[in-house]
């Protein structure tokens, strides 16, 4: 390596801050990036009120309406309250177990005869990766999937197969 000229500095482009330009620059960012991070040192005013009538405030026996069953609705409007359903017992104790599902969407007013329900084990007696579970609801179907392979619920609406069923596959009797 050839060693420096002195009068190397002076070719060097004009157009790149020297070492001493550089350091100076980077501070003044730090500085004003630092003075853009801190709070006002004014606190703000507090708020007006707006109307003079006060709300009521709900009694304690009222609960906010969520997700319920649609009788006379579509596959579309019943999606929220049946994914309710399949997620509440999927964080609960039976999350593993397909008679769970069916039970509790029962208790929600699902037709137990429209429903579908796949095997908790595998054909060698491991759990299941996944369960799906489903209703029919005229021509579309609600249909769930929970299981460690699904990782959270996932529902959806989808046509009934031709043969009027939900699921693919082998499902099990749902018999109790």
């Amino acid at each position: 390596m050839p060693l420096r000229k002195p009068d190397d500095r002076a070719r060097r482009s004009p157009l790149l801050p020297r070492p001493r330009a550089q350091g100076l620059l980077s501070a003044a960012a730090v500085v004003l990036l630092l003075t853009g991070c801190t709070p006002d040192q004014t606190p703000a005013p507090p708020p007006t009120p707006t109307g003079s009538v006060a709300e009521p405030a709900p009694s304690p026996d009222s609960t906010p309406a969520g997700p319920a069953l649609v009788p006379d609705g579509s596959a579309e409007d019943n999606l929220p309250f049946f994914t309710q359903i399949v997620r509440s017992v999927w964080n609960g104790d039976g999350r593993g177990a397909g008679r769970a599902y069916v039970d509790a969407l029962v208790a929600g007013g699902f037709d137990r005869g429209a429903m579908q329900v796949t095997a908790d084990t595998s054909t060698v007696g491991n759990p299941a990766e996944s369960i799906q579970v489903s209703v029919r609801w005229g021509e579309q179907c609600l249909i769930g999937q929970v299981g460690e392979a699904t990782g959270e619920p996932v529902t959806t609406v989808l046509g009934a197969l031709p043969d009027g069923a939900c699921l693919l596959g082998e499902t099990r009797p749902i018999d109790w």
